[in-house]
This record gives C-alpha cells, structure tokens and sequence, in this order.
C-alpha cells in the first residue's frame, strides 16, 4: 500500500495509537485521490501547487478551517517522513500556512488551582469517595456522562487505564495517572465498600461511584460534589465539569501532547472541538515563554 511505511514509522517510532493512524491513512488517501484525479498515480510526486489547490477545492467543498488543518498537517507529516528517509528532496507543504480558526474562549483552571483543589477532600468516607471522583476528572478528561455509565469492570488498576464509553458509541481507553490511580484504588477498597453495604460492591456490572444509598450517581449529584469543593477552595462559579475537562486538555497541550493523541484521549468525533485547545495554547506562548524559561527576563 502508498502509505504503509508512513504509517509504520507514526506507529513504532512517533507512538501513535492504531486509531491516530488510522486517521492519517483516511487523511492521506483522500489527498491520493485527488491526485489520481490530476493524473498523478504516485503522492511523492506531488508539488506545493497540488497541496494548495486540494486545500482549496476542500474549502470550497464547504470543509471548515479545522478539518483543512488536520488535513494539511497530516500532509505536512507525511512528506517530512519522505524528506527525512531520503526520497524526495524537499517537502512540497513546508511553507504552506494553515488557515487560522478564530479562537472561543474557554474556561479552565491553572495547574496551581487543580492541585488545590485536589486537596480539598477529607479522608471521611464520603471524602475519599469525592477525592476519586476529583483525580479521575482531571487525570482523563472524562465527561459527566461517561462519569455516570461507568461500573468496576471499566477499570483496569494493573495496567492503571479506564474504558470510557463516549459520546456516539465511541468506546476509547484513558490512562490514569499514579495519584487519580492510587485514589481510585482507595475508594474501591473502602468507602464504595462501606457506601454499597446492602448491596454487592464486587460486581464488576456495578456502578464505580455511588450515592449515600450506595447507587449510581446521577448529573446532579456530580455538580452538587463539584459545587462544594469550588466553594471549599475559592473557585465557586468558576468550577464546572467542563472547566476540569478544559483543563485537562490545555495541560496537555502545553506539555508537548499532539493534536491526533488528543483528539483520541478527549474523545473528540470532529478534530475541530480538539483545535480549539492548541489555538488557545498558542495565543499565550509569549506568556509561557516568560514564566518558564530560565533567561526569559533581565537578570
């Protein structure tokens, strides 16, 4: 296949899950295609004229900003490699621009904040109950719905991941981090024990986190535990569990984290909802630069 070495060195040298690759493959045989149209059979062969007129027959087939930069930027990947493995000269798509998407304000905490939050909880019952809950929002991105749906056998504590259902059927594996990890371990072993009492805590179809009855949380019931833990740590109507899920994502995207991985990890149908966050990153470069390097300022 055209693309089959490309997507091997996404796979084994850049880490990328079969998922992500799977997009670029979607990706670069839509640009194949449309170069068989000109009358081109092979993509090495394709020049900056081909890349800029298929953005351009893209945004006048009604595609939105974002999806013509994934596209481009999985163009831009692909000739890189062929540029880097010595089998084209140079890539066509270096100082092709990509279109800029007008940027959404979105709300999210600090990484200083989150950490203070996360000490809010006590080691009550209920506490370790709602430190769990805390860790695992923040640690995966996770949405109140799939909050809601999720039962003991999703987690998987020896490899320290959480299968998520998603929105649209769309199933995804999240990785915990050691502190939302060992969190969730505790909760399980006592309080979920201690709250599910009357009934049977080692069902692996029952709910992962319940109620004071020891049954499934509802909505209502995750925003009444986020509500008292805002106003705990002085972050009352700034706290939401889309705030936590904002935060998740613009601390991975500051942190190196790539588009495709996290498109994959939010769980995102349209890599446009994923844009949203490295265009924000980006208009706060300056700021990051000045706080985090070392010689930003005048000594």
């Amino acid at each position: 296949m055209k693309f089959d070495s490309f997507l091997k060195y996404l796979k084994d040298t850049r880490g990328m899950s079969e998922n992500t690759t799977e997009a670029y493959r979607r990706d670069m045989q839509a640009f194949s295609r449309f170069l068989e149209g000109k009358g081109k059979e092979n993509p090495s062969g394709a020049r900056e004229t081909d890349i800029i007129e298929y953005l351009m027959a893209l945004k006048e087939a009604g595609k939105s900003k974002s999806t013509v930069n994934r596209k481009l930027a999985s163009i831009r990947s692909y000739y890189t490699f062929l540029e880097r493995s010595g089998k084209i000269p140079s890539n066509p798509a270096e100082n092709i621009h990509s279109p800029k998407i007008s940027r959404k304000t979105i709300s999210y905490l600090t990484v200083e904040e989150v950490e203070h939050l996360l000490e809010m909880p006590d080691d009550s019952v209920f506490g370790i109950r709602d430190q769990a809950i805390l860790e695992v929002m923040y640690a995966s991105g996770v949405r109140v719905s799939e909050m809601i749906e999720l039962t003991l056998s999703d987690v998987n504590f020896q490899m320290g991941f959480v299968a998520l259902s998603g929105q649209h059927g769309k199933a995804r594996i999240v990785p915990l981090g050691i502190p939302a990890r060992k969190a969730l371990e505790k909760y399980v072993k006592t309080s979920r024990r201690a709250l599910m009492a009357k009934g049977d805590p080692d069902d692996p179809n029952g709910p992962l986190f319940v109620n004071y009855l020891g049954e499934a949380f509802t909505r209502q019931g995750f925003w009444k535990v986020l509500r008292q833990y805002a106003e705990k740590a002085g972050l009352k109507d700034r706290l939401t569990p889309q705030t936590l899920r904002n935060s998740f994502a613009l601390h991975m995207v500051k942190n190196g984290i790539d588009i495709r991985s996290l498109q994959e990890l939010m769980g995102h149908e349209d890599i446009t909802a994923t844009q949203v966050y490295f265009e924000h990153s980006r208009g706060n470069i300056k700021q990051i630069y000045d706080r985090c390097h070392p010689r930003a300022k005048e000594r």
